[in-house]
């Protein structure tokens, strides 16, 4: 069972780093489709949503694409800085990243449209910036639909199989997350340890998903 722990570690790991980065990625997407009108918003709009409703696999060709050792970003990290992404546990953080962005783009989009405009012109009138406007009315406000949506995130990222398995492999004690080394059990036919990790996966959802739920209560955490 050690190699369960050492899964669980690694997927921890994924999944903390992915949240952290969409912290930052998301909120922001999400104020600037909330706050501002642009020709062309509706489009990205869909395009930052579509890694919601992509197959897993056709996401992992894409990333291939641009991290891989014969892609344009990947050629250029390795010939310039000898950085290799794929097959590591930081590609598994990127696909993790980009498969649960939209989680918390369109959670944070929402929250920060439930503040009233009214709250924020009223904080301007008293001479604060656009800065202070958002640290001090607009995010204390939303905080409570843009913490759901991490937890929902990082409970996606804790599940990323198809996107992660293309670009990082299934090395174990490296790159073998949770719910690829329940595939490879199941192959195995260890179905002991199967069973173990689909029980701790399992418990770890249901905690995070009763927490996000906790937070939001009756309400619709994303809308378009």
């Amino acid at each position: 069972m050690d190699s369960a722990w050492i899964a669980l570690q690694l997927t921890l790991k994924v999944a903390g780093w992915a949240t952290f980065i969409n912290l930052f990625l998301g909120v922001a997407t999400g104020y600037a489709m909330a706050r501002w009108r642009w020709a062309g918003r509706d489009l990205l709009d869909a395009a930052l949503t579509l890694p919601m409703v992509m197959p897993p696999t056709v996401l992992g060709y894409y990333l291939l694409v641009v991290i891989g050792t014969q892609g344009t970003l990947g050629q250029w990290l390795l010939s310039t800085f000898g950085i290799r992404l794929i097959f590591t546990w930081q590609a598994a953080v990127i696909a993790a990243t980009i498969v649960a962005f939209p989680l918390v783009f369109k959670a944070a989009r929402a929250a920060f449209e439930n503040v009233e405009p009214q709250l924020e012109d009223a904080a301007r009138s008293l001479g604060l910036s656009e800065s202070a406007v958002f640290f001090r009315v607009s995010l204390p406000l939303a905080w409570r639909g843009i913490l759901a949506g991490l937890l929902l995130s990082f409970a996606r990222a804790l599940g990323e199989f198809g996107a992660t398995l293309m670009v990082a492999g299934s090395i174990a004690g490296k790159t073998q997350t949770l719910s690829i080394a329940v595939y490879e059990a199941v192959q195995a036919g260890q179905d002991d340890t199967a069973h173990f990790l689909v029980a701790i996966t399992s418990l770890t959802c249901i905690a995070v998903l009763l927490s996000a739920g906790r937070l939001v209560p009756g309400r619709v955490m994303v809308r378009s």
